[in-house]
């Protein structure tokens, strides 16, 4: 028996055999071509099979997974079909007179390392990512070599793999792919993203040597505590068996918690919201009882869409969740979009910061007129339902004030034409530490606020969540991290603002009794957390909670301190 660590990814528990997926040889010389036409001609031939590849994957996926997981290879069609991607690639064909291998090989690899340059962000480090798989498949066709096929596995087994990218985590069978295990990626990648939704146990950033795990073995995957076994002895096998027992019927067990309100057992009642990004998400959280939406991220109307989405388009959407919600909060997040998350259609130049540059609120102030059309859509659709709007990467009064005077105008516009709208809160993203240090200020002109931990924690860390080799400094539990969170929820309840949190950590179920204790006023998370939150929730004393929370902060000095305190306090409750 050997027992390796990783990060758990995706939960549950899987015992099955190692099933390695190697990767096709795709080695190729470089070749001068005396014809750099009939090169051309390959390579779009290549790409144009890749592309209907793409298309049948992406569709299978849609089908069997949702909208939301299907994006990744719409993403995928939209690199091969980048007119910049594809004239770098031809041009160096023909000045160079290169074969399409090399010359594709040479420009992916450019992009790659320009993204991977960029520490600071796992989503546009999934863009190298991205562009890696692509071009995978592209050199397939154009060396005539076949790439494994996941959806061919008929039996039960543990994927082993250095890197899974997106099609290939969509292509298995979860019928039969009962584990992962990769040395690659973070909780944050596509791939660990599918691995949650398709209820597939995994463990990334893998610590140990993959070649010590031969195909065949019996291996364990803990995707709760982020360990793998591998050849476990009788006894750990037989002790794995009834954890995963204990695991199903927890599992089982939660449904009872569904239709309830959350409410700890001295009365206090936080609220569980759910993080969305589609109407396939919206259905998630109503299957799970979320008691609102605390974060829809709106930037998926413009990442879904080959140019901006109208003002008509917006509000169908924004009208449907809200009716479909019934009353229940929903917080609409204005569009993150620019720097990382980069739209073909809007040509905003590449920059060699994107996380820190011209993004969110700062893209939608420069240009007031994309903005203005996604604020008539949120502001209409406030008739519908109980909708509020939130401002993202807020660093300055100024910013907030100059986007709520937009809201304002645009709202008295809609009003003197005798268009209905409700009433509507306008708060904001506490993710700038900026932010987080003037919460006291902030506190007297916005209606609310939401911590997004996520990026919080990077910022006060100045540590990249992707980044294995600095992962361990991604800590949210770092006494630093949770004094600057107490003092927002803190400068919160000072003015009567109410605090929430839509970042991961509101879903950690080591973090929740620390901001039971701090008073956070709402919850929101992913939707497959909110029963197992709302059960913890339901077993705290708010008050023990108090003292557990003002330990953490005046106490520990780091985070295994801040933990054994969560330990203790759980341990009596």
């Amino acid at each position: 028996m050997t027992k390796f660590k990783g990060i758990a990814a995706s939960d549950g528990i899987a015992i099955a055999s190692a099933f390695r997926l190697t990767e096709p040889d795709l080695s190729f010389d470089k070749k001068t071509i005396k014809n750099p036409d009939t090169e051309i001609d390959r390579l779009n031939q290549a790409i144009e099979i890749s592309k209907q590849e793409l298309r049948t994957i992406q569709q299978r996926t849609f089908k069997d997974l949702g909208r939301h997981e299907a994006e990744v290879f719409k993403a995928h069609i939209a690199i091969l079909s980048d007119p910049e991607l594809l004239k770098r690639i031809e041009s160096m064909i023909k000045t160079q007179h290169v074969n399409a291998e090399y010359a594709l090989k040479d420009v992916s690899d450019s992009y790659v390392k320009i993204f991977n340059s960029m520490t600071d962000n796992d989503y546009i480090k999934q863009r190298s990512t991205d562009i890696n798989d692509v071009t995978k498949r592209v050199l397939s066709h154009l060396l005539g070599v076949p790439l494994t096929d996941p959806a061919l596995i008929d039996h039960k087994v543990i994927i082993i793999a250095h890197d899974l990218t997106p099609s290939d985590t969509a292509q298995f069978v979860p019928n039969y792919v009962k584990g992962i295990v990769s040395d690659m990626g973070g909780r944050t990648s596509h791939s660990a993203i599918m691995s949650r939704t398709m209820e597939i146990p995994a463990v990334v950033g893998f610590q140990g040597s993959l070649a010590d795990i031969k195909d065949g073995d019996q291996v364990i995957v803990d995707g709760l505590t982020g360990n793998v076994i591998v050849k476990p002895s009788n006894d750990e096998k037989n002790e794995y068996v009834e954890k995963i027992k204990k695991y199903r019927q927890a599992n089982s067990q939660l449904t009872s918690f569904r239709n309830v309100a959350t409410t700890s057992s001295d009365g206090k009642h936080p609220i569980i919201a759910a993080n969305i990004g589609t109407l396939d998400d919206l259905q998630a959280a109503i299957d799970n009882g979320a008691e609102g939406i605390g974060l829809f991220r709106t930037e998926f109307l413009y990442m879904d869409s080959d140019e901006l989405p109208s003002e008509q388009n917006q509000f169908d959407i924004y009208k449907t969740v809200v009716q479909r919600m019934a009353g229940k909060p929903v917080i609409f997040r204005t569009a993150d979009i620019g720097g990382d998350k980069e739209l073909p259609y809007l040509h905003t130049p590449h920059e060699a910061n994107p996380f820190l540059g011209y993004r969110a609120i700062r893209m939608s102030l420069d240009q007031p007129d994309i903005f203005r059309t996604q604020l008539r859509a949120l502001i209409r659709a406030s008739a519908y339902g109980n909708l509020s709007i939130m401002f993202p990467m807020i660093a300055t009064i100024t910013e907030f004030e100059h986007a709520k005077r937009i809201f304002e105008d645009e709202r008295a516009k809609l009003i003197a034409q005798d268009v209905a709208v409700g009433d509507i809160r306008v708060g904001i993203m506490v993710e700038v530490p900026a932010a987080a240090l003037l919460a006291d200020q902030f506190a007297n002109v916005v209606d609310f606020m939401s911590i997004g931990t996520n990026d919080l924690i990077q910022y006060v860390m100045a540590a990249d969540r992707g980044n294995r080799r600095i992962s361990y400094l991604y800590q949210p539990y770092n006494p630093s991290v949770l004094r600057l969170i107490k003092s927002v929820i803190d400068a919160c309840h000072d003015n009567g603002t109410p605090a929430y949190m839509c970042g991961e950590m509101a879903g950690d179920q080591k973090a929740i009794p620390i901001l039971v204790g701090m008073g956070l006023n709402e919850f929101s998370m992913s939707a497959t957390s909110i029963l197992k939150s709302r059960a913890l929730i339901k077993e705290l004393d708010s008050r023990e909670m108090v003292t557990l929370a003002n330990k953490t902060v005046s106490l520990a000095s780091t985070s295994q301190q801040v933990l054994k305190y969560v330990h203790q306090a759980l341990g009596k409750s």
